[in-house]
């Protein structure tokens, strides 16, 4: 027997077709559970082309400094997610190293951790 999950996003677009609000629900075990957020990086492998189908959205209220908090856990996230697929240290290594860097550049480094 097999389960699934169901994600669903919704995206309320203002006259000129910009992101308002974006907001998601899932199946959680207590239930859907539905949450609001200010941007969204989804990124889809096809298993035909072997190319990415992304869709990167963010509301028209999300400041720049909300902007680089969450490019910065998305690095950090992706380089232990390229791990944890592929046990390659050395470059999940240098993608850790980069998300440090941007972290220090954009100066949240110090507020996330």
């Amino acid at each position: 027997m097999s389960n699934k999950s169901e994600i669903k996003i919704e995206v309320t677009l203002d006259e000129t077709q910009t992101p308002t609000k974006i907001e998601w629900e899932a199946d959680t075990p207590e239930g859907k559970q539905k949450k609001e957020s200010k941007a969204m990086l989804l990124s889809l492998f096809e298993a035909e082309s072997l190319d990415t189908f992304k869709i990167d959205l963010w509301t028209t209220d999300l400041k720049i400094a909300e902007m680089d908090r969450l490019v910065y856990f998305t690095l950090k996230s992706l380089a232990d997610t390229y791990f944890k697929a592929t046990k390659n240290e050395e470059l999940s290594s240098h993608m850790k190293s980069f998300a440090v860097h941007f972290g220090e550049y954009t100066k949240i480094l110090d507020a996330a951790e």
